[in-house]
């Protein structure tokens, strides 16, 4: 069992001795266990406190679900208290059409609706004009969570921008309807800074991350509300900031079946975690109790795949990233097998080469649509 690292992490891994890839079966791709082993050796720097998952909080062994279930319990009302409360009930959701922006594919409409009480969001909504993925009249859905750019919505929608960041416009081609809502660092602001100062009047109590965790559950209820979409194959999807966002929406949204999170940096020292508008700097603290194989363990046992693009000490994400995986699969192992928590690292910078892309669309078609 992976225990405390501080620093720096050298693991020789015995991949013969980890139960974690085993047969695959008919529902997963065939390339389940390239992403699910573990490299020979895991090296990463200022890895930050990696507590036990299977101890109960007195220190004891956890060797089943049920037991895995109290202190999964334990760590996510924890988390909860680190992330700070968030307006409940949820409004109810009320879609406004604003515009349309159709293709021979699908239809794309800018929708508006209340995401915080009193608070306005807009998002784009996609249907596949057909899908072979219809059960009963209802299709599969895709929560899409953009990338940092100024087009935000637009880019992920297939308007403008990177054409590798075009996720939605795909994925409803493939037969999902796909939501993707506005990050709230765009929602009518002029900057990150009046986004972070306006959030913190209203919540002052409450980190960024947990209003972007609020506005992606959000846009899960919009999905569940849709007439044509089966809440029960709800995803979700992202890249660098959008894929941060893929962590926690799993991890804390149970509806969500299945999600691809695209070169967020799963350590708090690969990218900017620390922001004001994520969880601040009391994360730098080396005696700040939690880390995200946690948040990973805290997803078990629905399939997340991450994907980075490190060469060397490179991107976001990339074999460093095993450190927190690693110990989190531990979790994912005891609901039996195969392991369904992975890495792809394609090596190919912070982007989302096809090779990538094809991986995220065959999980989300595996675990979500069928």
């Amino acid at each position: 069992m992976l225990r405390l690292m501080r620093n720096c992490i050298s693991l020789a891994v015995p991949l013969a001795l980890l139960p974690i890839a085993g047969a695959t079966r008919a529902a997963d791709p065939t390339w389940l266990d390239e992403v699910v082993t573990p490299p020979a050796e895991i090296r990463a720097e200022k890895v930050g406190r990696v507590e036990p998952l299977l101890e109960t909080s007195d220190g004891k062994p956890i060797r089943t679900v049920a037991e895995w279930e109290k202190r999964r319990k334990e760590l996510r009302a924890e988390w909860m208290k680190f992330l700070g409360p968030m307006p409940e009930p949820r409004p109810e959701v009320k879609l406004e059409e604003l515009r349309a922006a159709d293709t021979d594919d699908f239809t794309r409409r800018l929708v508006r609706y209340e995401g915080e009480p009193g608070i306005m969001v807009e998002g784009w909504l996609l249907r596949p004009k057909k899908s072979e993925f219809a059960q009963d009249g209802k299709l599969p859905a895709i929560c899409g969570l953009h990338a940092t750019t100024e087009l935000s919505i637009d880019q992920i929608a297939g308007i403008g921008g990177n054409p590798t960041r075009q996720l939605a416009p795909k994925l409803a081609e493939r037969g999902f309807v796909v939501f993707c809502p506005r990050n709230y660092l765009w929602q009518s602001v002029e900057s990150y800074n009046q986004a972070v100062a306006a959030h913190a009047k209203r919540h002052p109590n409450t980190l960024g991350m947990h209003k972007m965790l609020y506005d992606a559950v959000r846009g899960v209820d919009v999905l569940a509300s849709l007439d044509d979409v089966d809440a029960k194959r709800i995803g979700t999807i992202g890249h660098s900031l959008g894929a941060k966002e893929v962590l926690y929406l799993l991890a804390f949204d149970e509806r969500v079946k299945a999600g691809c999170s695209s070169e967020g940096g799963i350590l708090f020292r690969s990218t900017n975690w620390d922001a004001e508008w994520y969880l601040g700097q009391r994360i730098r603290d080396e005696s700040f109790p939690l880390n995200h194989h946690q948040v990973l363990a805290l997803c078990a046992p629905r399939p997340l795949l991450v994907l980075g693009g490190e060469q060397g000490g490179g991107s976001a994400d990339g074999n460093r990233s095993w450190a927190l995986i690693r110990p989190a699969q531990e979790v994912y192992a005891l609901h039996g097998q195969p392991v369904r928590l992975g890495l792809f690292n394609h090596g190919k910078g912070h982007d989302v080469p096809p090779e990538a892309y094809s991986r995220m669309e065959d999980w989300l078609v595996e675990y979500v649509a069928k």
